[in-house]
C-alpha cells in the first residue's frame, strides 16, 4: 500500500461513508426501536410507565412534522407530507455524498436517517410513532413538558449539533484553503 493510502485509511471512513453508514444505523436502530414498543413491550397498554420522575414512556402519534406542525389530516396530506420529506431526505443525501469532512458527513448522516426512520412510520403507519416524554410538575405552574420524541428525532438534532458545531468551528478558522484546528 502507498504511503498516502496508507494515511487515508488510518485516516478512517471518507465523509460519504461514514455519513452513509450513520444513516443506515440511526434508521435501523430508530425501526428497531418503534417496532419492539409497539408489537413486543406493547407500549399502547401499558402507557403511561413511569421511569423517572420526569420522564415516561408514552405512545403519540404525530400525524405532522415538530412539534405537529403542517398535521396531515387526509390521506392526500399524508402522501404529500411523505413526497416532500423524501424530497427534502434526498437533497441532504446529496449534501452528504459530497461532504467535505467527517464532521459534516456525521451530521448529514445522522438527519438523513432520522428523517427516513419517521418517513417510514409515515408510510407504514399514518403517523410518526413517538415514545420519549420528558416533563417537570411545579406547584405553580403545573407541568411544564418537552414535547415527545423517538429515536429518529433524537439522530435528526444530534445532526443538526454536529452541523451547528461544524459550522461554529470553521468561522473560528482560517482563511480561504486553510482548514481550521
Amino acid at each position: 500500500m502507498s504511503e498516502p493510502a496508507a494515511a487515508d485509511a488510518a485516516a478512517g471512513p471518507s465523509p460519504r461513508w461514514l455519513g452513509a453508514g450513520l444513516a443506515l444505523g440511526a434508521l435501523v436502530v430508530d425501526q428497531a426501536h418503534k417496532l419492539w414498543m409497539l408489537y413486543v413491550y406493547d407500549i399502547a397498554a401499558r402507557q403511561p410507565v413511569r421511569v423517572t420522575p420526569f420522564f415516561d414512556l408514552v405512545l403519540a402519534w404525530n400525524p405532522g412534522v415538530s412539534y405537529s406542525l403542517f398535521a396531515a389530516s387526509t390521506d392526500a396530506g399524508r402522501w404529500i407530507l411523505l413526497a416532500l420529506t423524501l424530497a427534502v431526505t434526498a437533497g441532504l443525501a446529496a449534501w452528504m455524498w459530497r461532504a467535505p469532512n467527517r464532521l459534516s458527513g456525521s451530521g448529514l448522516g445522522l438527519i438523513v436517517g432520522g428523517a427516513l426512520g419517521n418517513a417510514w412510520d409515515r408510510y407504514s403507519y399514518g403517523a410518526v410513532a413517538d415514545f420519549f416524554y420528558f416533563f417537570v410538575d411545579t406547584e405553580r405552574f403545573g407541568r411544564l413538558s418537552w414535547y415527545v420524541f423517538n429515536i429518529a428525532d433524537a439522530a435528526i438534532v444530534a445532526g443538526v449539533a454536529l452541523l451547528l458545531y461544524e459550522s461554529i468551528r470553521s468561522d473560528r478558522g482560517t482563511g480561504p484553503g486553510q482548514t481550521a484546528a
